[in-house]
């Protein structure tokens, strides 16, 4: 029967490979949490109707969705997408709010 539990690493460069994923883990899931965090927040404004607001913090969602993609957290035509959705529901709400 195959054990399901992690192992420890045998070789050294196992050994090197894991220390490497840890350490870009926490670049990962930090870099994940400011695009998730700043996508979330302008929705939010977008959402209340603060279009404002929404229109001054683009430039913060758009720097956090290409700092994803400069250290390939996410690939660049995903890191296209997201700004175009982002922009698209920001200019459906400028539309409908005249």
């Amino acid at each position: 029967m195959i054990s399901t539990k992690s192992t420890m690493p045998v070789t050294s460069s196992a050994t090197k490979a894991l220390r490497v994923s840890k350490k870009k883990k926490v670049f990962n899931a930090r870099r994940k949490g400011d695009q998730e965090s700043a996508i979330k927040d302008l929705k939010k404004l977008i959402k209340e109707g603060k279009i404002k607001e929404a229109e001054k913090m683009l430039p913060t969602v758009y720097k956090a969705i290409d700092k994803a993609v400069k250290i390939k957290f996410i690939k660049k035509n995903a890191g296209a997408r997201y700004k175009s959705r982002i922009t698209l529901f920001l200019n459906k709400a400028k539309a409908g709010k005249k």
